[in-house]
């Protein structure tokens, strides 16, 4: 364990996923490792001369290991190891082999700044271990790591993602050095919520009382506990935007099939809003899957 996967995509994204993940490793007291995916398609070339396919796959997959080298050089990472993958879907075997060689972090770069690609979409809902998603946004600029959390579930895989998603977030705020934030959002529909027949200062009273112990547990600056009343997904945006936070952690249940389709899953409904970097902390729907000791 202790192992950070830095995944290396064939598309170059608009933050360097190595320099970034390389600190982070370090930040957290990991060791990294560097995925290099690769992949091509060569035509009729594929069928006509497989001699050919091989050559022209092992240029371009030496011509990627040199340039990784020559960064990991440039940030006095030299020694970092690099294995070279050609995979045309990368979030299978990142998924794969992160889980099955005890990694315990993704670390991925978003490729647009404005929204995911179908790899991040897939690595989010397949990955076993948690996912790093860097982003430029400005609003990383702050030093805040802010965790949402469903507090009022009374399912065990949401509890379970709690005491995760609140593990995840402390060692992450302890070593970066950030100040850590708690959201917890009271769902309410919107229409409810705009006709005003519903005392939402009272439920924000009652749930702080409710879930005081957890707090005062957790030791979180009283200023930095942030209950609302409302859409979740619209909510964490607007508290992550206000509050500028540089990382969110959230879990995500990963439901699949046609039960995921039918009733979604708020972890992605929030993510498709978010612009901060995002820490997903992944389950399988009723097995949490392995996150290391509390």
């Amino acid at each position: 364990m202790d192992k950070v996967f830095i995944i290396s995509q064939r598309e170059e994204a608009h933050v360097d996923a190595i320099s970034a993940g390389v600190e982070l490793a370090r930040m957290l007291g990991k060791r990294a490792e560097v995925f290099a995916y690769s992949f091509e398609y060569f035509g009729n070339a594929e069928y006509y001369n497989p001699k050919f396919v091989a050559v022209a796959q092992k240029h371009v997959m030496k011509q990627r290991m040199a340039k990784i080298e020559r960064e990991l050089e440039s940030i006095d990472a030299a020694d970092t190891p690099i294995h070279s993958v050609w995979s045309k879907d990368l979030y299978e075997h990142a998924c794969h082999h992160s889980g099955r060689h005890g990694f315990d972090l993704i670390v991925k770069a978003v490729h647009h700044a404005d929204h995911y690609l179908p790899v991040d979409w897939n690595l989010i809902r397949h990955t076993r271990v948690p996912l790093m998603l860097l982003t430029d946004h400005p609003v990383k600029k702050n030093n805040a790591v802010m965790m949402a959390l469903d507090l009022d579930s009374t399912k065990t895989i949401k509890q379970q993602l709690n005491h995760a998603v609140i593990r995840q977030a402390v060692a992450l705020a302890d070593a970066a050095g950030c100040e850590l934030h708690l959201a917890f959002v009271i769902r309410l529909p919107q229409v409810i919520h705009d006709m005003e027949i519903v005392d939402t200062h009272a439920m924000v009273r009652e749930a702080r009382a409710k879930h005081q112990a957890l707090f005062d547990k957790l030791n979180i600056d009283p200023k930095c506990i942030h209950i609302t009343v409302g859409e979740p997904d619209l909510c964490i945006y607007q508290l992550a935007c206000k509050h500028r936070v540089r990382y969110l952690v959230l879990g995500a249940v990963q439901r699949q099939g046609v039960y995921a389709f039918v009733v979604g899953n708020m972890a992605e409904s929030i993510l498709s809003r978010i612009r901060s970097n995002v820490l997903v902390v992944p389950a399988r729907e009723g097995v949490l899957q392995p996150l290391g000791d509390s």
